[in-house]
């Protein structure tokens, strides 16, 4: 018997998959619990344009994200804060405050998430490098950060 997964079923397959299972176990388990439904011709052209939609709407987001990697790829961020004399930073410089410089210098708006810091949180002046994770399907993006101290 063929059934469309409606959730991801351990050793069988994941949601949205089309596969042939013994008429007993789809009818005793898998429909009954709500794992599954019955693959009728009108449910499997439902499902193959269910596919297609979801394959365009990731390339989609595949080619922004592609579009804003090449936009910022080796940007430099300033970023201004309270330091010593030593060039100890008084509290520390994170991933959202990256996020939101690149708002105000370049007007990129990017998720604070997709920001990762190689040194953690930034506790001194100087200059740093920023890993940037765009998307899944290619490399991480580098900004350069320019820690300096606030002028009074």
């Amino acid at each position: 018997m063929e059934i469309i997964l409606k959730q991801d079923v351990q050793n069988l397959g994941y949601a949205d998959d089309l596969v042939k299972v013994k008429d007993g176990y789809a009818r005793n388990y898998l429909i009954p619990k709500g794992l599954a439904e019955l693959a009728t011709p009108a449910k499997k052209k439902m499902l193959a344009e269910t596919l297609k939609q979801r394959a365009f709407k990731a390339e989609k987001i595949r080619k922004e994200a592609e579009f804003l990697a090449g936009k910022i790829e080796g940007l430099e961020v300033t970023i201004a804060t309270k330091a010593s004399e030593k060039g100890t930073i008084f509290g520390s410089v994170n991933n959202i405050a990256v996020a939101n410089a690149l708002k105000e210098q370049h007007d990129i708006d990017i998720d604070r998430r997709k920001i990762v810091l190689n040194e953690g949180n930034i506790k001194e002046l100087g200059t740093y490098t920023a890993i940037v994770n765009l998307h899944k399907d290619f490399n991480k993006v580098n900004i350069n950060l320019k820690v300096v101290a606030e002028e009074e």
